[in-house]
């Protein structure tokens, strides 16, 4: 069952995924849950605006996973809505010396997992949720994202 992926982008989508993409590594992530995801593509402006909303943190981040619980009498499988800044993710890639592909493609599986209700709040929780997005990432060909030993490469 293919998870009904929403794309949204805020600026020019040139450079980036393809909703193809985004939609091939949401459903990766999602694995059996059935829902919907929402994936918004922003510019800093907006992710920092979100961060500091929703999170009390100054400035624009990476991603922002907004997992949804309809009330019980309401049915719904909405898992929720992703926000990733384009900009935050260009530069961390370039930082990181990762192939701009791979680190989009993790920051879309980190945050569905987030949506699936998995979390890093501590050492343990983020090695189960570490090791999962290593293993999903490993099955589209891609390297360990928490090794930073890749050369740069565009999408």
């Amino acid at each position: 069952m293919a998870t009904d992926v929403q794309v949204q982008y805020a600026l020019s989508r040139r450079g980036l995924p393809s909703p193809k993409k985004l939609h091939e590594w949401a459903n990766l992530a999602r694995q059996k849950t059935p829902g919907t995801v929402l994936i918004r593509v922003v510019d800093t402006e907006e992710s920092a605006q979100l961060n500091q909303t929703y999170r009390q943190k100054s400035g624009p981040t990476n991603v922002l996973s907004f997992p949804f619980e309809a009330p019980p009498e309401v049915p719904c499988t909405h898992l929720g809505d992703l926000v990733i800044c384009a900009p935050v993710v260009l530069k961390q890639a370039e930082q990181q010396h990762k192939p701009v592909k791979n680190h989009w493609a993790h920051l879309v599986i980190h945050g569905v997992l987030h949506l699936r209700g998995y979390d890093h709040q501590d050492a343990a929780q983020a090695t189960v949720m570490e090791r999962l997005e290593i293993d999903l990432l490993s099955q589209l060909g891609l390297a360990n994202p928490y090794e930073v030993n890749e050369k740069p490469h565009g999408i």
